[in-house]
């Protein structure tokens, strides 16, 4: 596998399983406003053309979400119609990022992403927050550390006051 897909394996799993993870804990659409990114305009939520959006027109919307996901129309959402709907909607997501990361960053216009385009520093800034004391090396206590942080989700150097350091 080249390195160029590789990359971009990485990037949509990553974006895929950062989208998915929400929707599938909270059940996000189904029966809630669309979120942020996902918004439809305020003309295609006033079905009726009036000028406002009534309760009724917000209940239609998720009733229409909702049999979307229905997929074989019993009136009920399974798990497996939820996570298919929930992984529609962020490969969607994953597409529009990724599209949007390709025109940002293809300074040559081929439509693909090279190393050099994706800004890579060859591992050299993940390193860095792995080398927590600076010597130039990463101790098992050094990687079990930032094992540590990435469980509780965070990023770079964590002092004892939670505040960044030099990359984060």
């Amino acid at each position: 596998m080249s390195k160029k897909v590789w990359i971009a394996a990485v990037a949509v799993s990553a974006i895929g399983a950062a989208a998915l993870v929400p929707m599938v804990a909270g059940a996000q659409g189904f029966g809630h406003p669309p979120q942020v990114g996902d918004r439809p305009s305020f003309e295609t939520l006033d079905a009726n053309s009036d000028g406002s959006l009534s309760v009724a027109e917000f209940k239609a919307m998720a009733a229409q979400r909702f049999a979307g996901a229905d997929t074989n129309g019993d009136g009920v959402l399974s798990l497996e119609e939820l996570v298919a709907a929930a992984t529609a909607r962020a490969a969607e997501r994953a597409a529009t990022m990724i599209t949007r990361m390709i025109e940002f960053r293809d300074t040559d216009g081929d439509g693909a992403l090279s190393q050099v385009e994706m800004g890579s520093d060859n591992g050299q800034r993940m390193f860095g927050r792995l080398d927590a004391n600076g010597d130039g090396v990463i101790s098992a206590e050094e990687y079990a550390q930032a094992q540590e942080r990435a469980k509780r989700g965070g990023r770079g150097h964590h002092g004892d006051k939670g505040k960044r350091g030099k990359d984060g």
